[in-house]
């Protein structure tokens, strides 16, 4: 049998992107850095909520927050991640640029 261990963690990976709001969060986050409060603002969602999907993209590996004094800064790190992500809104990228 086939080692499955890659295809666990490419699952695990499409599963966190798989829901909307951190899909939209990662989207962000490939344009800038930005904080928890930027992101609730942007998403128009609550504090808890955003907080939850961040946790849960944190702990994918997917990005990581960086202190800059009082606040949490957001970045992704995943590679792979933000290479999917891009993929994603490719079509989007060019009309924008157009």
């Amino acid at each position: 049998m086939k080692e499955m261990e890659p295809y666990i963690e490419k699952a695990e990976l499409l599963k966190a992107l798989a829901h909307p709001t951190r899909l939209c969060i990662v989207h962000g986050l490939l344009e800038s850095e930005c904080n928890v409060n930027y992101i609730i603002s942007c998403l128009e969602l609550p504090q808890s909520t955003v907080s939850q999907q961040l946790g849960i993209l944190r702990s994918k590996g997917i990005i990581e927050g960086r202190r800059k004094g009082t606040e949490v800064c957001y970045k992704v790190t995943n590679e792979l991640a933000r290479e999917i992500v891009r993929f994603l809104f490719f079509d989007q990228k060019q009309e924008e640029d157009s």
